[in-house]
């Protein structure tokens, strides 16, 4: 009988594969945006900058920046679920020189709720619909509190040929 791997093989496993995909996009890196990760499911965390306030009499985030958020918040966890099952059962070596392919957009749309308020935010998205070649998820982001959501978006996205 085999034994379960240790938790913290997992985690650090499930760790270098969520900064392998987010380490390959440098405006990731520019905005400042990480993942908080519980198990399969990732919120993206935007931490404040004064280099995100797009009207500073307001001031307000800018509303490229949340489109920004918003969005790369649905490409990274349609790839994490695109690659859990892999990831998991140990095919994909998080040190190995490949990236996973990220979704392309199709179309994105952002619903302005309210003004981004000089702080962090938040988003989660939900993968609505998956298949091989297209896939649908919806995005919402708040800030002080998770019912009071300041935008949501909707995406459409061409997901990368799958080896195998």
């Amino acid at each position: 009988m085999n034994r379960p791997e240790p938790v913290q093989v997992i985690k650090q496993r499930r760790d270098a594969m969520l900064d392998r995909l987010i380490g390959g996009v440098p405006y990731i890196q520019f905005l400042g945006i990480c993942f908080d990760r519980r198990g399969d499911e990732l919120t993206g965390v935007l931490p404040y900058a004064d280099k995100l306030i797009g009207n500073p009499t307001l001031p307000a985030l800018h509303g490229g920046v949340t489109a920004a958020f918003l969005e790369v918040t649905a490409i990274i966890e349609l790839s994490w679920a695109m690659i859990w099952e892999d990831m998991e059962s140990g095919k994909l070596d998080p040190d190995a020189e490949l990236r996973p392919k990220l979704p392309k957009t199709i179309d994105f749309t952002v619903d302005y709720l309210r003004s981004g308020l000089p702080r962090d935010a938040y988003a989660r998205a939900r993968i609505n619909r998956s298949g091989r070649r297209y896939a649908s998820v919806h995005v919402e982001a708040w800030q002080d509190n998770r019912t009071r959501l300041f935008a949501q978006g909707t995406g459409h996205f061409l997901m990368p040929q799958r080896n195998g």
